[in-house]
């Protein structure tokens, strides 16, 4: 009995550290999904589709190119390939932290947790530095993290077009300001992880400004080419050992 309660204890703890942990996360989406709320209405989107999407897509690049693609009027199925090439990049994320998540771990909440992955929540959990990750810490981050994008489509639906042209082309900053604020701590921390962020930094700029046939490429397969090779290069050179990971 004493171990069962001492389990759950330990599972709440988890959880909550999880949840204080992913704030840094939920206070950057809060106005980004604001600003989705605003764009997506003022395209003429129901109420109802606007907030469906947030809770059912759950994906913010994705969900802010299908309400550009709606406004232009493009096609169902358009829509679904532009938004499933921006979003492959999800598999491989949700493959890299199911190989660190407890083996224990029951498969519908595995499978809760791949839903909750983003580009964000992947960065968080990625910099953690135990190896083995505990599922209701991870989920703790991926929950607190969807509630505040939920919440702040909700409130930018509801705020309509009342705010100034300024202030909503500002909100979009916090985006990056949010990628840097997960990365610097790391930098300070890692040879490692300052050498994979210069090569991922060169890659993507490659990807954007080299040669017309590589710019040319979908915005989409820039990110999972992109993703895919800083990966690769950093398997190549650096092994577990060396990061000294914790168990």
């Amino acid at each position: 009995m004493e171990v069962v309660i001492s389990e759950k204890i330990k599972d709440r703890d988890n959880f909550v550290a999880g949840v204080r942990k992913g704030l840094t996360i939920a206070f950057g989406y809060i106005p980004i999904a604001i600003a989705f709320g605003i764009l997506a209405r003022s395209n003429g989107i129901p109420l109802h589709i606007i907030i469906a999407m947030s809770i059912i897509v759950y994906a913010g690049a994705s969900q802010f190119v299908a309400v550009k693609l709606i406004a232009l009027n493009a096609g169902l199925w358009g829509i679904v390939l532009a938004t499933f090439i921006l979003n492959l990049r999800h598999f491989l994320m949700s493959a890299s932290v199911s190989q660190r998540i407890n083996k224990k771990t029951a498969t519908g909440l595995l499978a809760i947790i791949s839903f909750g992955i983003t580009d964000e929540s992947f960065s968080l959990i990625s910099l953690s530095e135990e190896k083995v990750l505990d599922d209701k810490y991870v989920f703790g981050i991926n929950l607190i993290a969807y509630l505040s994008w939920v919440a702040g489509t909700v409130i930018g639906v509801f705020m309509g077009t009342t705010l100034p042209e300024i202030i909503q082309s500002s909100m979009g900053i916090a985006l990056y300001s949010m990628f840097i604020g997960l990365l610097i701590p790391a930098l300070k921390k890692s040879r490692k992880v300052k050498i994979i962020a210069l090569i991922s930094i060169v890659i993507s700029s490659l990807m954007y400004w080299g040669p017309s046939f590589v710019s040319s490429i979908s915005d989409g397969w820039k990110i999972i080419i992109a993703t895919i090779t800083a990966a690769g290069i950093a398997a190549f050179f650096f092994s577990d050992k060396e990061e000294g990971w914790k168990r």
